[in-house]
């Protein structure tokens, strides 16, 4: 018996192995920058529904590392601008980064991409959010 291993078994397990902090492990960055990496299986190389399932486990688990570190740099842009939050939210640069993933996801519809932007910018908000209240608690309670 072979040991095999597929490529989105090596996908899955490079994602996994990363995905802790989000970021490479390939030492300390000195320019502020963390690296994830991630080897993209290409679909002809899918035999199997294990091989799909667990490409789709690796593309998972970095897409979760890369929400949970924009859900990060979100609540450094909301203590960076004059208003915050939901209010100060802007529907031109939201439509933006909408056009933006279009572009590199011709195969979702821009009504689909829009309603996962809004999902992830408002779950990037109600954390910077939570964060906020953890770090100041309100004296009067």
């Amino acid at each position: 018996m072979t040991d095999r291993t597929t490529t989105a078994e090596t996908a899955a397990a490079a994602a996994t192995s990363r995905s802790t902090t989000g970021a490479s492990t390939t030492g300390a960055s000195t320019t502020g920058i963390d690296e994830l990496t991630l080897a993209l299986p290409r679909t002809a190389s899918l035999a199997t529904l294990a091989d799909a399932r667990a490409a789709i486990d690796g593309i998972d688990t970095a897409i979760a590392a890369l929400l949970e570190r924009r859900a990060a740099v979100a609540g450094v842009v909301q203590r960076l601008k004059p208003v915050g939050g939901f209010a100060g939210r802007d529907p031109e640069r939201e439509r933006l980064i909408v056009a933006a993933m279009a572009e590199h996801a011709p195969s979702l519809a821009p009504g689909h991409l829009a309603r996962i932007v809004n999902a992830v910018i408002e779950a990037g908000l109600d954390a910077a959010e939570r964060k906020n209240v953890q770090d100041h608690p309100d004296p009067a309670e």
